[in-house]
């Protein structure tokens, strides 16, 4: 296969862009051109969004999520390296089924529509459906990042990473990725090779969860590859040591 020197890296829910800053550094360091979009709703500062909504959130829906990456890569001049985190890995999935990546990442990725989740991940999850809400969105409180993302951090810098990543969430995201077939992923269908990243330590999508995933595929001529960081939690891209996730895809890539 030919090599694109092009990275798109899709942030997840509850964060946004900016949680890639280091990321764009170290591989644009390695002679890579990388895009770090803000999904629809999402751009700005962490601080600033807790303040004050972005008007676009609640529209925003998965599918307005993939059709906002699909159109940048149109515009690029080769097909990407995709990476995606949680939801993102979920999007990375539906791009190679595009055709719109010359390989993908997905890391501690949702599930998707055809793949059911443990129990485990519907109790920590179910809050940013907001089925039971009277609010507009989803803002996840100090306990729940501490639990969904913070879990191998010592206690005294979970607030500063809170305060650095968390912003609120459209739950039209979320409701999209249970609800409309667009969310299904045909698993037999020819694709790009793909790296599924897991953390043993991921109370979100936990390592179960991305094996069963990856697992899914079946086409004998298309390449799945699937690694588990287990001292890593669902921060593993932003957890001290995420330098080594990186250095692993980009290893993962170039040997391909």
């Amino acid at each position: 296969m030919r090599k694109s020197k092009t990275i798109v890296i899709i942030h997840g829910n509850f964060v946004n862009n900016t949680s890639w800053t280091n990321w764009k550094k170290y591989l644009e360091q390695k002679g890579y051109v990388v895009h770090t979009p803000a999904n629809p709703g999402h751009d700005g500062n962490p601080a600033d969004l807790r303040v004050k909504v972005h008007p676009a959130l609640t529209k925003t829906g998965f599918i307005d999520v993939v059709q906002n990456v699909s159109a940048l890569i149109d515009t690029l001049p080769e097909k990407p390296l995709v990476i995606g985190h949680s939801m993102a890995g979920m999007a990375t999935q539906k791009l190679v089924e595009m055709a719109k990546a010359v390989a993908a990442v997905s890391i501690d990725g949702a599930p998707p529509k055809n793949v059911f989740p443990p129990f485990s991940t519907i109790k920590v999850v179910l809050p940013a459906f907001g089925f039971f809400s009277s609010k507009d969105y989803f803002m996840g409180t100090r306990a729940w990042y501490d639990n969904a993302f913070f879990n191998t951090l010592p206690e005294s810098e979970r607030a500063k990473a809170f305060d650095a990543i968390a912003v609120p969430e459209s739950y039209k995201v979320s409701r999209q990725l249970v609800l409309n077939p667009f969310a299904n992923i045909d698993f037999k269908k020819p694709h790009a090779p793909l790296l599924f990243i897991g953390g043993g330590k991921d109370n979100i999508f936990p390592p179960s969860l991305t094996r069963t995933i990856a697992g899914k595929y079946s086409d004998k001529d298309s390449r799945i590859d699937l690694k588990v960081f287990e001292d890593k939690s669902h921060y593993i891209c932003g957890e001290p040591g995420w330098e080594k996730i990186a250095d692993h895809i980009v290893g993962w890539y170039e040997g391909l």
